[in-house]
């Protein structure tokens, strides 16, 4: 058990390390993939451009990053500071997924209340509260599944609980954001797997579920269209299939060894979303597929870092949240990364650490911070236990 101890425990300054790379990456891409032909990057009003947020969303991330270590190292060693966080984070994330579709206060920003605007408070600012939900879900479903004297066979006691905080989620972001309510459905069902659920209960829920995201995808028909031209890209090459067709011919042109930084030709209005959504195409196109297997590797190795955390935590929900957090990220990056080669129709879901935003990046330095914070717990536990048996 000893030698299973050191061999699991993971240092907290890999995991960032890995994780500043990621949002390294994405600046220089989110720079080169918005700059201007007449305005250098570096210039007076950089701060206004996409790549001046961004660089300022990075620096508050890593302080948020660094804070939210500090601060969860206690607030995971206290149970009542657990139940707080879990249940607020979750009616706070409800609140504002609510507080998006109202008119007024939602931006219906490209025809989707995914955001709320704060130009009313006289903040420039924009919050998208579905990257809140990814947070609070995975942290809810820890405490329902691993932090209560609970059976997680249960089905009154737990897997009830845990199915209406899922579907109720998963419906408030389904309305307007289908692919990141698949996300969490997904994640949802592999922590009620790793969590210790009755097949029958996950089998039932998952029956519910495909139900009703199957309905929020014919209820919209934008989402079929996207489904349509997935299938065949070729059958409304200026409508429908122009975005595949246009990431595809991203990617192709890159090459091995890309284009050089800077040098690429797509991002000048012809691949749409080249800054958000579908930064790994310019990415592959100015530094070749070794760019992109670079990135890729990345996302291995914070999955790889993530699991060994999970495995050396001290306590169950400790493992079940840093498996979650774990899992949203790298599954997130999947689904990105699926839909820029067009192996999976387009949806709204960014490549976490590189897509510019900053609701995003917020809140995964947040998930990066807890899971730092786990790891450090569990690396005291191994030394105490190490004491123990010496």
């Amino acid at each position: 058990m000893k030698g299973v101890q050191r061999a699991t425990t993971v240092s907290p300054g890999a995991l960032a390390l890995v994780s500043a790379a990621l949002m390294a990456i994405g600046l220089v891409t989110v720079a080169s993939a918005t700059a201007s032909l007449d305005r250098p990057v570096i210039s007076p009003g950089m701060f206004a451009t996409p790549f001046g947020k961004q660089l300022i969303f990075a620096a508050i991330a890593i302080g948020l990053m660094l804070a939210t270590t500090w601060a969860a190292i206690p607030a995971l060693a206290s149970a009542p500071s657990r139940r707080f966080v879990a249940l607020g984070l979750f009616g706070f994330a409800v609140v504002l997924l609510l507080a998006a579709l109202i008119p007024g206060l939602g931006d219906p920003h490209r025809g989707s209340n995914r955001w709320l605007d704060f130009a009313q408070l006289g903040l420039n600012i924009r919050f998208q509260p579905s990257e809140l939900a990814k947070l609070s879900l995975v942290t809810l479903l820890a405490y329902l599944l691993a932090d209560r004297d609970v059976d997680p066979k249960s089905f009154t006691r737990s897997f009830l609980p845990v199915a209406i905080a899922v579907g109720v989620l998963v419906a408030l972001v389904g309305t307007e954001n289908l692919g990141t309510a698949g996300l969490l459905a997904c994640v949802a069902g592999a922590m009620l797997l790793v969590g210790g659920c009755r097949f029958l209960h996950l089998g039932t829920l998952a029956g519910i579920g495909g139900v009703g995201l199957t309905y929020l995808l014919f209820a919209a028909k934008y989402r079929l269209d996207r489904v349509t031209a997935f299938l065949d890209i070729w059958d409304d090459p200026q409508g429908k299939g122009y975005q595949p067709i246009q990431s595809l011919a991203t990617i192709a042109s890159g090459g091995w060894y890309g284009r050089g930084l800077g040098e690429g030709i797509q991002k000048h209005g012809y691949l749409p979303e080249c800054h958000t959504d579908f930064v790994f195409a310019i990415l592959c196109e100015e530094a070749g597929a070794m760019g992109g297997f670079l990135v890729i590797g990345l996302f291995v190795a914070f999955l790889w870092l993530g699991m060994r955390v999970m495995l050396a935590a001290p306590t169950p929900f400790e493992r079940l949240l840093a498996f979650g957090l774990t899992l949203t990220v790298a599954l997130q990056a999947v689904i990105n990364i699926a839909v820029v080669t067009v192996v999976a129709p387009t949806t709204g879901v960014p490549l976490p650490m590189l897509s510019a935003g900053g609701s995003g990046l917020l809140t995964v330095s947040v998930g990066i911070g807890v899971l730092c914070a786990i790891a450090i717990r569990g690396q005291r536990a191994a030394a105490i236990h190490e004491n123990l048996t010496d």
